[in-house]
């Protein structure tokens, strides 16, 4: 409980942030025209005024509410107006108070209060015993904080008095404002005490966090100090030796060059990982190297660098025409990709499989597809690749590892969405060193290579914005899982006609360029072009026709270096005259019908061909011999043709014991070559029947198509192919099988209307249309 001894009216003077306890004696500066009226009346008084404490600072006028109800009677000892108006005063707190009643008149607030004696003050050996516990721990703190003068400790020994041991103590422990408020309102001195104790425990306990933080951050800063001092000493020698950056300039460029790479955060986060390590790393040591070799490859790859496609279908229609004479389905299927990504802006990029004999474009028809869609083209061959590590990379633990050629084509490409082409997938062969092709089923996959993965990089990569074309002339040795990633387009070959457009158009004008001929030097007729092309070149390609115009033009350029001539016209005369005597015969396949001597149209990786299949039949006991280097398939369709022509013997008009009597050869011509494949078999029973009734096969028929042993003719594959080898060949009739009809389609317009298609089921009608009659 609180003892009142007497209640009076005073005069108030609230403190802004500051609390005065009883036995303070300080000086204060009072700048409030109320506060320095009230002060002038109580040096007119008994200069006796009460200092309570606002709970706000920020309150100029304030009211009953904003002052707290206990405060210190205090003595104002002196007053000194100084010249900015305000009053300094020099007061000592006498006593606690505790406002009862507020009275805001004009000229100072008055307050009716009520003077608080101190409680349990009476010097037991109890309290004693609290007050050395409490100054021996104020002495601890004094010597811990060094927030407290020696002076200050000196004179609160002094003091026997506990009230007043506890307000000096309070009054110089920094403690905020309402701690202070709290322990001024504690009448009770043992209780004051002993609050007094539990905050000395606690600023204890503070003291010695902020100990260990101190002593943490300073030995953080000695460590920062003395790396920057080892640094700029490191500087400082390098220097003197000449290297002016050395490994921390190096270090400091590269990671700027992180920064600005614009990389994913993953790989951005990684990079600089990395980066740290190399920092750290002596510089002769051999994974230092290794590491740096690494960040190369991670800031040099194209990570979000796009070049902008140039959706314009019409001037990519020109450019496509511009460099490639025909193929138009290959044409139709970029400006299709291109006229859904003008609608979408997001499809994903297609795998093309450019499929076809050597030398028809295939290679330079990528490079065209990527300038009409402005992107940039880069190429690797897989040829001979038999190492997965070629397609995937090498781990960063084998000495000399490297990327593989997926990540090593998109650093060259120098953005994530090029035209990439894979030349020669189907050459492409595995050992003990893993499946290159199984490999690639990742890169190749719209759905998986977003997160291609390789083993030197370690980090996913994002390759579905590549456009993929690859080439291949057989796509029979492609692997069945990588051949069903990819869209085939197949290109047969030239035309005659496409041929000298071809030559006139592009490879002439090229060839006279390398050999720096000009139009005045070198003029070719088109007559001319077409002799080179009949009588010099047979192939589906253009590769050899260009080896030709390439060879004229050196002789060209011989004739006009050595004055012989200033300009050559070349005829069909003179170009016989440069180049020969012709090599190949232009027309039918046979001069005459012959007997035992059937065409037929083979499908090889060079393009289509022309397969003369011959058969001789001689007195013996039966022996049937195969020659010509024949695969297991066509010695099979041989067998197969044999054993249908002796169950047929009676219609067929054959002696039923032919086998028996005679010996017969079967004979395909150009022995050196291979050959094999399921669509002689037609041809071989003509040519067998022709021999065994003595009619004749006629000259201008070729044919393709399997056999069964009763006689059914089965389908083909490679029919433009054959088509154009016997278009080549000047044959002008095709026996095929009917369920070929579809694919009549492919073939281009110019080899249809010069050929005509006859469509057979059985081998009778194969015989009817093949075979004259007998003379």
């Amino acid at each position: 409980m609180v003892d009142t001894i007497n209640r009076r009216q005073i005069p108030l003077l609230p403190l802004r942030g500051l609390l005065v306890f009883p036995s303070m004696v300080l000086h204060l500066d009072v700048g409030r025209a109320k506060s320095v009226q009230a002060l002038e009346q109580v040096m007119e008084e008994d200069h006796q005024i009460l200092l309570a404490t606002q709970k706000e600072i920020s309150i100029d006028e304030p009211s009953a509410d904003d002052i707290y109800s206990v405060g210190t009677l205090a003595k104002v000892k002196s007053l000194l107006k100084l010249p900015n108006g305000t009053v300094r005063i020099h007061v000592e707190g006498l006593q606690r108070a505790k406002i009862e009643q507020y009275f805001d008149n004009d000229d100072c607030i008055k307050v009716e209060a009520t003077i608080l004696e101190e409680v349990d003050a009476e010097l037991t050996s109890e309290l004693q015993a609290i007050m050395r516990n409490l100054l021996s721990m104020f002495e601890q703190y004094t010597k811990a904080s060094k927030k407290i003068s020696a002076e200050t400790l000196t004179a609160v020994k002094d003091i026997t008095e506990p009230g007043q041991f506890a307000d000096v103590i309070a009054a110089n422990l920094p403690l905020k404002l309402a701690q202070k408020q709290s322990l001024l309102e504690i009448a009770s001195v043992e209780k004051r005490l002993m609050t007094l104790i539990e905050i000395l425990n606690n600023e204890k306990e503070i003291l010695g966090l902020e100990k260990k933080i101190g002593q943490r951050v300073k030995k953080s800063m000695e460590k920062t100090q003395k790396e920057y001092y080892l640094r700029e000493q490191m500087k400082a020698i390098q220097k003197e030796l000449g290297d002016k950056e050395g490994r921390t300039g190096e270090v400091s460029t590269l990671r700027e060059k992180i920064e600005e790479a614009n990389m994913p955060e993953a790989i951005k986060e990684k990079a600089l990982k990395e980066l740290d390590r190399y920092e750290k790393m002596p510089a002769n040591s051999a994974e230092s190297s290794v590491l740096r070799n690494y960040l190369d490859w991670l800031l040099q790859l194209p990570w979000t660098n796009e070049t902008e496609d140039q959706l314009d279908v019409i001037r990519a229609e020109e450019i496509l025409n511009e460099d490639h004479y025909g193929l138009e389905k290959v044409k139709e299927r970029v400006l299709e990709y291109l006229a859904v990504q003008q609608l979408t802006r997001e499809l994903k990029g297609p795998i093309l499989c450019l499929a076809g004999p050597p030398g028809v474009g295939k290679t330079s028809l990528a490079r065209s597809i990527a300038r009409s869609l402005n992107r940039n083209f880069v190429r690797i061959s897989l040829g001979g690749v038999r190492d997965e590590a070629e397609i995937r990379g090498h781990r960063r633990t084998y000495v000399g590892a490297m990327p593989g050629r997926v990540i090593q084509g998109m650093k060259k490409a120098g953005s994530i969405n090029p035209v990439f082409l894979l030349d020669e997938i189907d050459k492409m062969a595995n050992d003990f060193r893993g499946d290159p092709s199984a490999a690639l089923l990742e890169v190749l996959d719209p759905e998986q290579n977003n997160t291609f993965s390789d083993h030197y990089i370690e980090e996913p990569y994002d390759l579905s914005k590549v456009m993929f074309v690859t080439t291949a002339n057989n796509i029979s040795t492609i692997p069945g899982p990588l051949l069903d990633r990819m869209e085939i387009i197949s290109i047969a070959g030239y035309t005659e006609v496409e041929k000298i457009q071809i030559a006139k158009n592009h490879l002439l004008p090229k060839q006279m360029k390398d050999h720096g001929l000009t139009k005045g030097m070198l003029q070719v007729k088109e007559e001319a072009i077409q002799k080179v092309v009949r009588y010099y070149t047979r192939e589906a390609g253009v590769r050899s026709l260009e080896r030709q115009l390439a060879s004229l033009c050196r002789k060209t350029a011989k004739k006009i270096v050595s004055n012989e001539k200033k300009r050559v016209i070349l005829t069909p005369k003179i170009v016989e005259e440069m180049l020969g005597k012709p090599r190949f015969r232009y027309g039918l396949a046979e001069v005459e019908d012959q007997i035992g001597a059937a065409t037929g149209l083979a499908y090889t990786s060079a393009g289509g061909d022309t397969l003369s299949i011959e058969v001789s039949v001689a007195p013996g006991k039966g022996k049937l011999t195969l020659t010509g280097k024949l695969g297991d398939v066509m010695k099979e369709s041989a067998q197969a043709a044999f054993s249908y022509i002796r169950s047929r013997s009676e219609e067929l008009k054959i002696d039923p014991s032919f086998n028996e009597k005679n010996d017969i050869h079967i004979h395909v011509p150009e022995g050196a070559t291979p050959k094999d494949g399921p669509s002689a078999g037609i041809t071989m029973a003509t040519a067998l029947v022709s021999a065994l009734t003595g009619r004749p096969v006629k000259k201008e028929v070729g044919m393709t198509g399997e056999i069964t042993l009763r006689g059914r003719v089965l389908p083909i594959g490679g029919l433009k192919e054959k088509s154009m080898s016997a278009h080549r060949a000047g044959l002008t009739t095709i026996i095929i099988p009917k369920d070929n009809e579809k694919d009549l389609e492919d073939i281009p317009e110019s080899v249809r209307n010069d050929l005509q298609y006859i469509l057979v089921s059985h081998l009778d009608e194969v015989l009817e249309q093949a075979l004259g009659e007998k003379e």
